[in-house]
């Protein structure tokens, strides 16, 4: 006879973490105008460190989408909401050259394009979706430094969590309005729970470019 099937972990119903690693006390509601999309790939969705949850938490308008592959017409559907201009967080990179970006009108209400995977994982997807390919390209000016590192080991320096670069992002957009410090000093203190949690182990991800994000 079979024995009792396995006992679930109780997760949170808002951010649909365990109970014991809930993020609902980090969340730190962040003003901001740009609409958010996070193209996730599936893996980084299962990742106890991944920072997208977070930052859903935090922002009011972000919309996550899990996917590894999308459908063009349902892609484009997500990409470009009437009355937005569409930029893309990702750098010129030369396997995917950037296309030319138009002018932005001065307080054009934007939408803001981001990839949560590692850097392999995230070029695949650019380059196997012509819609993502040909956004205009928003890159990060030398990122500070990433609180990541603790819990994610990296191959380059400017390698930073989706969350760090997404804040990052938005205070270049729309400048000094946008406060992230509270949603950036949040983060440290969920990688700190996360490093504490795993101890040596901590570090067996890997984080991805800062343009892309994490991821």
């Amino acid at each position: 006879m079979n024995g009792p099937p396995a006992l679930r972990r109780a997760a949170c119903s808002r951010c649909l973490r365990p109970q014991a690693t809930c993020l609902c006390a980090l969340a730190r509601p962040t003003a901001h105008h740009t609409e958010v999309l996070v193209l996730q790939h599936p893996q980084e969705q299962r990742q106890a460190k991944n920072s997208v949850a977070l930052l859903r938490l935090s922002l009011a308008h972000c919309e996550v989408v899990v996917g590894e592959r999308f459908e063009p017409a349902a892609l484009q559907a997500l990409l470009h909401r009437p009355g937005r201009e569409t930029r893309l967080l990702y750098p010129d990179v030369p396997a995917a050259p950037a296309p030319l970006a138009p002018a932005t009108p001065v307080g054009a209400p934007l939408r803001l394009v981001v990839i949560d995977a590692t850097w392999r994982k995230s070029l695949r997807m650019l380059l196997e979706h012509p819609a993502l390919a040909a956004l205009p390209r928003l890159p990060l000016e030398a990122p500070a430094p990433t609180r990541y590192r603790a819990i994610r080991a990296a191959r380059r320096d400017d390698q930073v969590s989706t969350l760090e670069a997404t804040v990052q992002a938005l205070a270049m957009l729309e400048g000094p309005s946008f406060d992230g410090a509270p949603l950036l000093d949040a983060f440290g203190r969920f990688v700190a729970g996360v490093a504490a949690r795993q101890g040596p182990r901590a570090k067996l991800g890997r984080a991805a470019p800062s343009t892309p994000a994490e991821r």
